[in-house]
């Protein structure tokens, strides 16, 4: 396909909340949402909960525009709010459930929402006087009110049965349910406020072009091994758009049956629920992956016996399969590939992933872009690499020399976002003229097109000779020596210093003391120096006591260290 003819606005883009009722009449009977270890919705339970919520929405004068947002853990009942929402004609406003009081209350405000949908622990921290221009704050579990300042809203919500009884006298059927269609490509669907690792939260203002072009290009990649009926688990928050459209929209729009995991997923947890619910097709953050494969399959790899095993060629390939199987059996069996996204992978486990031929393949994306950029099936992807511009999408390098000099990665098309919500100048600031949206990562590109990131442009560090280092790379390496779980590499005076939060459990299993563990990093330290440029070595390791702090998206809040 030309790019120009790929990135034409003006093409036939279907309407998404027609796609959302078709799935919901096609699928009528099937399993559709569950809370994991919970109660499970068939998509006529979630038509007829869409259909109340669009009655009290009506009765308490919510209209077509209206900003409406939602804060919770991943549930069915927040999957319904927000399919109720979009298909009312009202804009949603996803916040991470993650976020402080104060956060949650900024973002109400800022974004004007009406009405706010909470979960059960969001509404023991959140004040509704700090949101004073909300009409309601709605119990996400049960709907239930927890305020109401309007008349309207009270009556409507005591009498919602009731009014649901004399629209539907005889039976509520699939030829009932009639949505709200857009009335461009171009409509606003969602804000999504970005986690904002600079500690300062902008709205992404997300079309429903870019809802439809994410799911179409998740049909176009994975649709062929996905079908009505198969099972999903929802990981990643649905607040966060990476979750949202491969752990929810397109699964949805397919007829499938989406678990929530409603608690905070465990590695236990989640381990559990992949045995249990044997997902199609995984969608996780590195962190996902990397805690599963260090605690239920490196350590059988750590003995010596292993180690030759492994290095003796003839058994080593059977043995590798051996070992494949065991990691896929810890994902459930049946995926086709697990997509990972969000940060970069440990280069110590895509090494061993590569090795032992996993099926994983890895992704790049934007909340500015809903989120998908680049990506790539496992069976063609480049170990290092984040995939190739995906449909709908064009993605260039701003450098003289994109194969070798890194420059920005800059992307144009369908998935982009119409801007930042009232904040003009920095919509100006990331989208060009030309329509280019400037990511602020810096990356390279093969002739065959494969994207490598090469850090945020915002973490590219100065050396005194002018030399570009990037922290992550450093930390890539820290984080694979002994009894490191992570790192932040900071500079202070143009020195290098890594801050280290070490494996107080490992260190305890092996008897080691404060004092050893302090030797330990620095034998840590002279090694890493052997192995990075003279202009990157790190001077000192300075122990961290607690994790490091962490936005939603588990990356580290770089400028709380620097």
């Amino acid at each position: 396909m030309e790019p120009n003819q790929q990135l034409n606005p003006n093409q036939n883009i279907p309407s998404f909340n027609n796609l959302i009722e078709q799935s919901i009449v096609k699928n009528w009977h099937l399993d559709a949402l569950t809370d994991y270890k919970g109660a499970t919705l068939q998509y006529h339970d979630v038509a007829r909960k869409i259909e109340k919520l669009h009655i009290l929405f009506e009765n308490s004068g919510v209209v077509k525009g209206d900003k409406i947002a939602l804060c919770g853990r991943n549930s069915s009942h927040w999957a319904v709010a927000f399919l109720a929402t979009l298909t009312y004609g009202a804009i949603a406003v996803p916040i991470l459930h993650e976020f402080t009081a104060d956060q949650i209350h900024n973002i109400v405000n800022h974004s004007d929402a009406k009405l706010l949908f909470v979960g059960d622990v969001v509404a023991t921290i959140i004040d509704a006087t700090k949101m004073p221009a909300l009409e309601g704050i709605i119990n996400i579990p049960d709907y239930s009110l927890m305020v109401s300042r309007t008349d309207k809203l009270t009556y409507a919500r005591e009498h919602l049965n009731e009014m649901f009884g004399k629209k539907f006298p005889k039976y509520f059927r699939q030829e009932h349910v009639h949505y709200y269609i857009e009335q461009s490509p171009d409509e606003l669907a969602l804000i999504n406020y970005t986690s904002g690792t600079t500690g300062f939260s902008k709205g992404v203002m997300i079309p429903y072009r870019a809802l439809w072009s994410n799911a179409d290009f998740a049909l176009s990649v994975i649709g062929h091994k996905i079908k009505a009926g198969d099972n999903v688990i929802s990981i990643l928050p649905m607040a966060h758009m990476y979750g949202m459209a491969f752990e929810f929209l397109f699964e949805f729009l397919s007829g499938c049956h989406i678990f929530f995991l409603t608690r905070i997923p465990s590695p236990a947890i989640i381990a559990q629920a992949f045995a249990d619910v044997k997902p199609v097709i995984i969608i996780a953050v590195p962190l996902v992956i990397e805690k599963i494969i260090k605690k239920k399959v490196l350590p059988k790899l750590e003995n010596n016996m292993m180690k030759i095993l492994l290095n003796m060629p003839v058994i080593n390939r059977r043995l590798n399969e051996k070992i494949c199987e065991q990691v896929v059996n810890a994902f459930g069996g049946k995926f086709y590939e697990i997509i990972v996204g969000g940060a970069a992978f440990n280069q110590e486990v895509e090494a061993f992933l590569k090795r032992i031929n996993f099926p994983y393949t890895v992704g790049y994306g934007a909340t500015e872009c809903a989120p998908i950029i680049t990506y790539a099936d496992y069976k063609t992807f480049a170990p290092g690499s984040c995939g190739r511009e995906v449909v709908h999408m064009k993605v260039r390098i701003d450098s003289p020399d994109p194969a070798n000099i890194p420059g920005e990665i800059l992307v144009k098309g369908m998935n982009v976002m119409l801007g930042y919500y009232k904040n003009e100048e920095a919509t100006r600031q990331t989208i060009d003229r030309d329509g280019w949206y400037h990511t602020g990562d810096l990356g390279l590109m093969d002739e065959d097109g494969n994207v490598f990131i090469k850090g945020r442009s915002k973490n590219m560090l100065l050396g005194s000779n002018g030399q570009n280092i990037y922290p992550e790379e450093i930390e890539d390496k820290l984080n694979s020596m002994p009894y490191v779980v992570e790192s932040v590499v900071v500079q202070r005076e143009e020195k290098l210093v890594g801050l280290v939060h070490p494996d107080y459990d490992e260190a305890k299993n092996q008897g080691i003391s404060k004092t050893e563990l302090t030797n330990i990093m620095e034998q840590n330290r002279q090694q890493l120096n052997t192995i990075i440029p003279s202009y990157s070595k790190l001077v000192s390791i300075e122990i961290h006591e607690e994790e490091f702090a962490k936005t939603p998206k588990k990356s580290i809040k770089r400028y709380l260290y620097q």
